[in-house]
């Protein structure tokens, strides 16, 4: 969607519906719906300035963090810090295995992923619709160590990235 349409249309529809339709094309099925919640039980903060991808961003919280961010060498970067794609990436393996430990507990199978590994990779690209300006992602996970199907599809159902990723997120753009 090119921003100028998007701009057209409250926010507010798209994120409460999850029914927007293509604007080229309104007999195409509805979107899926958001996954919404009904509380929270914590939340992060973070706040980006400077260059965008190659500014600084900082999460406040138990343990703050500030980093460095650089556009990666293959788009055209210096590659001197660190990208969303990898931020993700990292946040996607560790909630996955977390998931896949306790899925594996749930199971009485502890021990089958006390010892195991997430990997992913995040795949930075142009969309396949000609309509989608922009970038979109692909992510591939890989499970080391556990060998049990039922409990990585259990994982992979809890995690709150697959969810996401999956279901929607409610996101709500506001400003100062």
């Amino acid at each position: 969607m090119h921003p100028s349409q998007a701009a057209l249309r409250p926010l507010t529809h798209r994120v409460v519906t999850g029914a927007i339709r293509h604007m080229h094309n309104p007999n195409m099925p509805r979107a899926r719906g958001i996954l919404t919640l009904k509380d929270h039980v914590y939340f992060a903060k973070a706040t980006a300035e400077g260059q965008g991808r190659n500014g600084i961003v900082k999460s406040n919280g138990d343990a703050p963090l500030e980093l460095k961010m650089a556009m990666p060498k293959a788009i055209g970067g210096k590659g001197d810090g660190q990208n969303p794609e990898q931020l993700f990436g990292m946040g996607y393996a560790s909630c996955f295995l977390g998931s896949l430990q306790l899925m594996a507990a749930r199971a009485g199978k502890k021990h089958i992923a006390e010892n195991s590994k997430v990997h992913t990779k995040v795949y930075l690209g142009h969309p396949s619709d000609p309509e989608l300006e922009g970038f979109g992602l692909r992510v591939e996970l890989t499970v080391e160590g556990c060998d049990d199907d039922e409990v990585i599809a259990a994982a992979h159902k809890f995690c709150a990235y697959s969810r996401a990723l999956k279901h929607g997120a409610e996101v709500t753009v506001n400003k100062i």
